[in-house]
C-alpha cells in the first residue's frame, strides 16, 4: 500500500507525513472530550440533586457506566462495517467526530436523565466509529517498509495519552468550580477544536482513505436501511417502555457482546477459506480472549470502584486543598506515557528472547489481580483515610498490567487473523474489551465500603487463578499458534 499524502509537500510533523498532525490532533482533543467526560460522569449520576447531580442509586449509575463503556467498544464493530461497506475510513472518521461532538453537547444542554441518555448513546456510537478508523487512517500514511511507521504510531499514541491526561484535568476543575454542565460543555469545546483543525487538512488524506474497500452490493442496501431503522425503533422501545431498566443495561451489554463474541468465533472458525493452520491459531486465540475479558472487567473498574472509592473513601487533600475526584483518572495517563516508552525499548531490546504472548498475557492478568489485593490493607477505615499514594501505587500496577496486555493483544488479533477474516478477528479483541467493559460494571454493583475486604479478595483471587489456568495452557497454546509468539 502506497503513502495516501498528496506527494509535493516537504513539510513534515516531526520527521513524519504532515497529515500526520491532523490524525494526532482529533486523537488527542476526542481523548480529552471523552475522558473528561468520563472522569466526571459517575458523580454526576449518583450525586444529589443539591451538588448539581441526578441522585441515581449508586448501583444503578454504576450499571449505566457500564454499559456506555462496553457500548462505545460494541460500537467500534459497527464502525469498522461502516467504513469498510459504505462510506470509507477517512467519511466515517470526520462524521464520528462530529456525532461526538454532539453528544457532549447534549450532556451540556440537555438536563435530567434524557441528557445523559441522548448524550451517552452518541458519544458511544461516534466514539466507536472514531476508534475504528483512525488508527487505520494511520497506517495509510506509511508504505509497509517505511521505517517511520513505528514512530508515527508512538507520536500519535502520545497524542492519546496526553488527551487522556488533560481531559479529567480541566473537566474535573470546572466541575469543581462552577457545576457538572460546565464540565460537559468544555468537553465539548475540546472536541470541536479538534474537530475545526481536522477538517483543515482532511483533504491531504487520499487515495484508499476515501475508498471503500468492499462496497455493498446497491441491492442490499434497502435491507440494511430497514434493519439499521429496526434495531433503533427497538432501542427506542425498550428505553420508554421501561422494558430494560437501567439497573441492567450493563448487564444487557455484557449478554450482547458474548452473543457477538461466540458468533464471530463460529463464523471464522468454520469458514471454508480458513486453513487448517489458521483455524489452530483461532483456537488458541479463544483463552487468550477470555483473559483479555477477565483482565478489562477489572482494570476499566477505574471509571466505577476506584471512582467511588476516590470520592468516599480517598484522602485528596494536598497542601489543605481537596483535588477533584476526576483528577484520579489523570494517573494512569501519566504512568503510560513514562513506561510506554520504556516496554518498547525492552521488547526490542530483547527480540526473539522476549516473553511469548501467552506469557505477557498471563503477567498482565495476574498483575491485574495482585493490584486489586493491594487494596485490601487499606480496607475497613473510614471515609477519606485511603492516602493518595497508596492508590497511586496501586494504579500503577493497573499500568503495568495494561501495557503487558493491550498493545499486545491487539498484535496477537492482526497475527493470527485468518487471511479471509482479518477485520473481524481484530474486532474480537475489540468485544473482549466490551465484554470486560461492561462486566466491570456489574461487578461494581457488589461494592460497598462495607465489604471492600470480600470484593477485591475475591476478583483479585479470580483473576490471578485464571492467569494460572494460561500459564498451563501455555505450551498448548504454543503449539496451536505455530512459529506465531
Amino acid at each position: 500500500m502506497g503513502r495516501q499524502v498528496v506527494t509535493g509537500d516537504t513539510r513534515s510533523f516531526f520527521g513524519q507525513p504532515r497529515v500526520l498532525a491532523n490524525l494526532f490532533g482529533v486523537e488527542l482533543w476526542e481523548r480529552f472530550s471523552f475522558y473528561g467526560m468520563q472522569g466526571i460522569l459517575l458523580i454526576y449520576l449518583y450525586y444529589s440533586v443539591r451538588d448539581g447531580g441526578l441522585g441515581i442509586d449508586q448501583h444503578t449509575a454504576t450499571s449505566i457506566v457500564g454499559a456506555y463503556g462496553g457500548s462505545v467498544y460494541l460500537a467500534t464493530i459497527l464502525g469498522a462495517w461502516v467504513a469498510d461497506r459504505l462510506v470509507a475510513p477517512e467519511r466515517v472518521l470526520f462524521g464520528s467526530a462530529v456525532v461526538v461532538m454532539a453528544g457532549h453537547v447534549a450532556l451540556a444542554l440537555l438536563p435530567g436523565i434524557g441528557g445523559v441518555a441522548t448524550g451517552l448513546a452518541l458519544v458511544a456510537i461516534g466514539s466507536g466509529g472514531l476508534k475504528a478508523t483512525a488508527t487505520s487512517l494511520v497506517g495509510s500514511l506509511y508504505t509497509p517498509d517505511d521505517p517511520r511507521r513505528d514512530a508515527g504510531f508512538a507520536l500519535f499514541y502520545l497524542g492519546v495519552n496526553v488527551g487522556a491526561l488533560a481531559g479529567p484535568l480541566a473537566t474535573g476543575l470546572l466541575q469543581q468550580r462552577l457545576g457538572f454542565h460546565y464540565g460537559f460543555g468544555l468537553a465539548a469545546i475540546g472536541m470541536a477544536a479538534g474537530l475545526t483543525q481536522y477538517a483543515f487538512g482532511r483533504r491531504r488524506l487520499a487515495g484508499t482513505a476515501r475508498q471503500v474497500p468492499d462496497p455493498l452490493p446497491r441491492s442490499r442496501l434497502p435491507f440494511v436501511a430497514a434493519g439499521a431503522v429496526a434495531v433503533a425503533a427497538a432501542a427506542v422501545a425498550v428505553v420508554v417502555t421501561g422494558i430494560l431498566p437501567a439497573a441492567r443495561l450493563a448487564t444487557a451489554v455484557v449478554v450482547l457482546s458474548a452473543a457477538a463474541a461466540v458468533t464471530s468465533f463460529v463464523v471464522i472458525l468454520t469458514g471454508r477459506a480458513v486453513t487448517g493452520a489458521e483455524r489452530r491459531r483461532m483456537v488458541a486465540f479463544i483463552p487468550m480472549f477470555l483473559a483479555s475479558a477477565v483482565f478489562w472487567s477489572l482494570y476499566q473498574q477505574q471509571f466505577t470502584v476506584v471512582t467511588i472509592y476516590s470520592d468516599q473513601r480517598l484522602d485528596r487533600r494536598v497542601l489543605g486543598w481537596e483535588m477533584p475526584v476526576s483528577w484520579v483518572q489523570s494517573i494512569n495517563p501519566v504512568f503510560v506515557i513514562l513506561l510506554s516508552g520504556v516496554f518498547a525499548a525492552l521488547w526490542t531490546r530483547l527480540g526473539d528472547r522476549q516473553p511469548s504472548t501467552p506469557v505477557k498475557f498471563t503477567a498482565g492478568t495476574v498483575l491485574m489481580g495482585i493490584a486489586f489485593l493491594l487494596f485490601l490493607p487499606l480496607a475497613g477505615g473510614g471515609p477519606h483515610s485511603a492516602p493518595l499514594l497508596a492508590l497511586a501505587g496501586i494504579l500503577l500496577v493497573f499500568t503495568v498490567a495494561e501495557l503487558l496486555l493491550s498493545p499486545v493483544g491487539l498484535a496477537l488479533a492482526t497475527k493470527v487473523a485468518p487471511a479471509a477474516f482479518r477485520t473481524q478477528t481484530v474486532a474480537l479483541f475489540f468485544l473482549s474489551v466490551a465484554l470486560g467493559t461492561a462486566m466491570s460494571g456489574v461487578l461494581a454493583r457488589h461494592y460497598s465500603s462495607d465489604h471492600e475486604t470480600v470484593y477485591f479478595g475475591v476478583l483479585g483471587t479470580v483473576a490471578i487463578a485464571f492467569g494460572g489456568v494460561l500459564a498451563a495452557l501455555t505450551p498448548l497454546i504454543r503449539r496451536l499458534m505455530g512459529g506465531v509468539r
